[in-house]
């Protein structure tokens, strides 16, 4: 495995300033009387054991995030301010905002303040520098820090100012959760125990072409779920009826289906599956064969026969990599599949036989729902640098931090 620079090798922090990347674009919900909160701290959660890390060394931390997507032009109900409080409750230190992220305000707000509190910048999308990667203003963020750490797996992928542009001016490193992130990905898909088995669903084909190209090189068994599967079964000639369906991709779906076979990546696809005429919650429906699905019906989840067959497979495996739901899990009974799936691999994890790594939104709320995200080894939650990296590209914000 590539070693990445960590805390540790940054050496003495006494009176050192770090500037931490963090994520911090949190969902925002608003009450009864019109006030704004974050109805879910995951991501702050996340960051709070390296920011204590740090400061427990002696250093002062400065934290730095994008929130929405300004473009560029400073809009007030995109500031950072409301998370001013969420940061100070989860790491239990004063936070300290400032509606700026570079500039002298920052050094002068720096030396003001005592030690163990925390600066939190102003959004780096209110500058257009920040998605440009411009040398100037990754020159501005850098001017008020000795050093860099990145703890933002889920902006990995984009090679901005504030997670490569810094980086290559300061002495950088992981922190904890981009460390501990990137050691579950290896141990998932770098080098991981074989068997290997990934579930690959969601809506469209088109949307995971690349990470299902990559993954039949690298797994033994490729379970396809959601929607993309009756774009799989239609490129075998089977009639889907009003399904979500690409038909136009039948001849990619084939192509894939003959490489996995070519160099013995066993697919799984729905031999039963669970139909009805209407989407919506508790609609009419019924399990039947793939072969009989009638031309007024839509395939809303995998069949149970087909799961019985996944889970006996599974349970030969030693390691399993999840994106994306078996079927309309959002809505019952079309949540199933996912959620009988989730909690086989969440036993087979707890007993100690299987590594399980999962991400992506859909992916988290799904196992989320089927109350089986806590047994799961790693979960992530990056959307888009979790899908990069299942299509095997290599992370502009995780190359910069290689040793």
């Amino acid at each position: 495995m590539a070693r990445f620079k960590n805390i540790d090798s940054l050496g003495a922090l006494t009176g050192k300033r770090v500037l931490v990347r963090a994520d911090l674009n949190v969902p925002i919900g608003t009450d009864e009387e019109g006030q704004k909160y974050v109805t879910d701290d995951t991501r702050i959660r996340s960051i709070a054991p390296t920011i204590l890390k740090l400061i427990k060394g002696g250093a002062k931390v400065m934290v730095c995030s994008h929130f929405g997507r300004p473009k560029g032009d400073v809009i007030p109900e995109m500031s950072l301010e409301i998370l001013a409080q969420p940061l100070s409750n989860v790491t239990g230190k004063a936070v300290v905002f400032l509606n700026e992220a570079t500039g002298d305000g920052v050094k002068e707000t720096l030396d003001a303040m005592e030690d163990d509190a925390i600066l939190l910048l102003e959004n780096l999308r209110f500058h257009e520098g920040e998605e440009a990667n411009d040398p100037d203003f990754a020159a501005a963020l850098a001017a008020n820090a000795d050093f860099f750490v990145s703890d933002a797996f889920s902006c990995s992928h984009r090679a901005h100012a504030s997670t490569v542009g810094v980086a290559n001016i300061l002495p950088s490193a992981a922190g904890l959760a981009l460390e501990k992130e990137l050691l579950a990905l290896e141990e998932a898909l770098g080098s991981p125990l074989r068997p290997v088995a990934a579930v690959v669903g969601g809506a469209k084909v088109s949307s995971k072409l690349d990470v299902l190209t990559n993954l039949i090189t690298r797994v033994d068994h490729l379970i396809i779920g959601g929607g993309m599967a009756n774009t799989f079964l239609a490129a075998e000639g089977i009639d889907v009826g009003s399904s979500l369906c690409e038909h136009d991709l039948a001849g990619t779906a084939r192509s894939i289906l003959a490489k996995a076979k070519e160099i013995g990546c066993k697919i799984h696809l729905p031999s039963d599956v669970v139909a009805a005429k209407e989407f919506k919650a508790h609609a009419e429906n019924r399990v039947t064969s793939k072969e009989d699905v009638q031309k007024d019906e839509m395939i809303l989840d995998v069949g149970p026969a087909s799961i019985d067959g996944i889970i006996t497979d599974l349970k030969d495996c030693k390691t399993l990599i999840w994106n994306g739901p078996m079927g309309a899990f959002e809505i019952e009974p079309f949540d199933m599949a996912t959620v009988k799936l989730a909690k086989a691999a969440a036993e087979l994890t707890t007993s100690g036989q299987l590594i399980s790594v999962a991400g992506g939104g859909d992916t988290v709320a799904a196992l989320n729902h089927a109350k089986a995200a806590d047994n799961f080894t790693h979960i992530s939650t990056a959307g888009g640098a979790f899908l990069e990296w299942m299509e095997g590209k290599k992370l502009p914000g995780v190359e910069i931090l290689k040793a």
